[in-house]
């Protein structure tokens, strides 16, 4: 098979699978919250995906992840029902604000390391949860938002199931897409670069500052997207829905997954999130089979269920992403064409 026309062909699989297959699998059932379900899924793929650029490829391992989906939650919530916004404001919007408040996390926190670092992320996405709960004449505190205007873009009512489930899987094709793009180029080597060793990045001329808060700042913006997508489809936002275990739950997804793959945060993503629903006839047996799902994955493939490896020669080898620079050898890849 050519290799110009093997990355053609997975892309259209994918296309074929999330806008084909799911939807027409999702209609012949036609219950509602079998395309919430699915929309959940879609989200939290996004969010492990966010997540999988700026700890799994970064290196850098920050605990409040959560926080940044709920400043894009609440921020196109805020929008929708006190400013009267469409969808296509602010979906964009709420990524921008999201990236905004990862890059004042990550500005008195980048000369931490390890798990300094960890801890530091940790007491701020507990100070911006705090803020969603007790600021209630902005965010109505506990008892949350109710946003009833529905997903409306362009003029055009996508409120019904159908509808916002195509605007998500949209979305968030869209966001992989770039996710993607970012992981496996000359700008992905060099945030995995300072995974390896930050101190001999630096010694190359690499600014690492400056690269760590860019990739907070692109984490926090798919984080915020993610969250938006969330507001508009769930019509009901609280801060709950973005406490600390959020953030455990995204971060386990990246590890199952498998540190530094996209495919495999994807991955990890569904199985966490759709497992539970599968296993939901079985009562309150299903946290403990879940958690053994965990416990057995990270024991039995501890580079989880894709890892970096696999995904990098997945990349490079069946989706023709290498490229091959001016006087360099046959077999040398090492990013985009």
């Amino acid at each position: 098979m050519s290799d110009r026309l093997r990355p053609l062909l997975v892309v259209a699989a994918v296309l074929v699978l999330v806008l084909g297959v799911v939807p027409a699998v999702l209609g012949a059932f036609d219950r509602s919250y079998l395309y919430q379900v699915a929309n959940l899924a879609l989200i939290f793929v996004l969010l492990a995906a966010s997540m999988h650029l700026v700890t799994g490829v970064a290196g850098l391992l920050q605990l409040g992840h959560a926080a940044f989906y709920g400043v894009g939650a609440y921020t196109a919530a805020l929008l929708t029902t006190e400013a009267g916004l469409s969808f296509g404001w602010t979906l964009p919007l709420a990524g921008l604000g999201a990236a905004f408040v990862a890059v004042l996390v990550a500005l008195p926190t980048m000369r931490l390391v390890s798990i300094y670092f960890a801890v530091a992320t940790l007491g701020i996405g507990q100070m911006l949860y705090l803020v969603m709960l007790n600021w209630v004449p902005v965010t109505k505190g506990p008892n949350g938002i109710l946003v009833t205007s529905g997903l409306t873009l362009f003029g055009y009512d996508l409120s019904r199931p159908a509808s916002a489930y195509f605007v998500v899987a949209v979305v968030t094709l869209a966001s992989l897409w770039v996710i993607h793009r970012l992981s496996h180029s000359y700008y992905g080597n060099a945030l995995r670069s300072l995974r390896e060793d930050d101190q001999c990045a630096d010694a190359m001329g690499l600014d690492t500052v400056r690269l760590k808060i860019e990739s907070f700042a692109v984490s926090g913006f798919f984080a915020g997207i993610a969250g938006a997508l969330w507001a508009h489809t769930a019509g009901y936002i609280s801060p709950a829905d973005f406490s600390f275990p959020q953030s455990i739950l995204i971060l386990a997804m990246v590890v199952v997954g498998g540190l530094g793959s996209l495919p495999g945060a994807v991955i990890g993503a569904l199985v966490l999130i759709l497992l539970p629903e599968v296993l939901r006839p079985v009562g309150d047996f299903r946290n403990i089979i879940v958690g053994g799902v965990l416990f057995f994955s990270i024991l039995l493939m501890p580079k989880g269920i894709i890892g970096e490896v696999s995904a990098l020669d997945l990349v490079r080898r069946q989706l023709g992403g290498a490229w091959r620079g001016e006087g360099t050898k046959a077999g040398s890849e090492v990013g985009w064409r």
